[in-house]
């Protein structure tokens, strides 16, 4: 595995020192491209470790119901605790599963490599998203960021991979490459599996 459970543990730690200590910010703000909120989008990160956690644990070949879609009630410090948890679980439920375990995602049937990818870019990207909105200057651990572009944009072209990572996910431009449009997917199937064209979404992404 070029991504692994470790590496989705690493940018949880990454994710909530960057974020945790700006409580205190206005969560109200927009958070970069998205059209959510700050808080908002750290609402939304539990909502996608469960979903993965679920299709995972189950070995789903078809897409389950969300396990959680929110909690608008919830406080700051709630939700960076259930980020944490979430992350966690998914982590352990990657550890744990066999080599060749697949599983249902709109975007494929993913490895476990898989899965510790998406959870990886959904930290990053979304961690970069909050820093947009609250004035966060963020940078991205170690070379993380530099093997989740490999396994999830195989098509991407070479150069700065914290850039490239955040234009393939349609944040911004790249040089003379305008921004993706929202139709951007991952690869998570394994990457002995891709044929080559750049894949794209056609189905709505999850809320």
């Amino acid at each position: 595995m070029t991504v692994t459970p470790g590496d989705l543990r690493a940018v949880l730690a990454w994710s909530h020192a960057t974020l945790f200590h700006h409580r205190s910010a206005d969560w109200a703000r927009r958070a970069g491209v998205p059209t959510w909120t700050c808080r908002r989008t750290l609402d939304h990160l539990p909502n996608t470790m469960l979903f993965y956690s679920a299709h995972l644990a189950t070995r789903a070949t078809e897409r389950i119901p969300p396990v959680r879609d929110c909690d608008p009630a919830a406080s700051l410090d709630d939700l960076f605790n259930a980020v944490q948890a979430t992350g966690a679980i998914l982590a352990a439920l990657a550890d744990a599963a066999p080599p060749g375990a697949r599983a249902f995602h709109p975007a494929g049937m993913a490895d476990r490599e898989g899965f510790c990818a998406m959870g990886c870019d959904e930290l990053l990207v979304h961690t970069y998203d909050i820093g947009c909105g609250l004035g966060i200057d963020v940078v991205p651990p170690g070379d993380v960021h530099a093997r989740v572009l490999a396994r999830l944009f195989p098509w991407a072209p070479a150069g700065d991979p914290w850039p490239t990572l955040l234009w393939a996910n349609g944040r911004v431009a790249l040089d003379d490459r305008p921004r993706v449009d929202p139709d951007w997917y991952w690869w998570c199937a394994p990457l002995a599996e891709w044929d080559g064209s750049v894949h794209r979404r056609t189905a709505p992404p999850l809320g």
